[in-house]
């Protein structure tokens, strides 16, 4: 009787520990391309991803480059200084979205322009995305201040 709940014992042990292997394994895979949480536009133009990868893009929104479109489609440019981007996006820009602000965009870059289904934007007058402000530091075209 004894040997058959060490047995049990065992076994249920032994399926945790592959449950969990699995699920680990699982998980890594899936995070695999989504670890850096955005790309700036010049590791855009550097590396072109594949057009059926999403990513998220970020920078700021160049001045006078928003152009509204027919519809609900709106067309800009977003830069970190370096490089920038075209940028297409059909939906409702969120209230705060302005020229020089900081953004980040949830798309695919198709054809040299980056189709965003999600943007995102500032919420106040000092708040920008920390990976956003160390990429335009990077660039050294960072133009708040020097806090972070």
């Amino acid at each position: 009787m004894k040997t058959l709940k060490k047995r049990r014992r065992i076994q249920v042990i032994v399926l945790a520990a592959v449950a969990l292997a699995l699920s680990t394994a699982l998980i890594g895979y899936a995070m695999r391309d989504g670890i850096n949480f955005f790309r700036s536009p010049s590791q855009v133009i550097a590396e072109p991803p594949q057009p059926t990868e999403v990513f998220r893009i970020g920078g700021l929104v160049e001045e006078g480059s928003i152009v509204r479109g027919q519809g609900e489609t709106v067309r800009f440019v977003v830069t970190d200084g370096g490089e920038s981007v075209q940028v297409a996006f059909t939906g409702v820009l969120p209230d705060l979205f302005s020229e020089n602000q900081g953004m980040i965009g949830t798309g695919s870059y198709v054809n040299g322009v980056f189709e965003a289904t999600e943007i995102l934007s500032k919420h106040d007058e000092t708040y920008m995305p920390k990976e956003v402000m160390d990429a335009l530091k990077e660039q050294g075209v960072y133009k708040g201040d020097e806090q972070s």
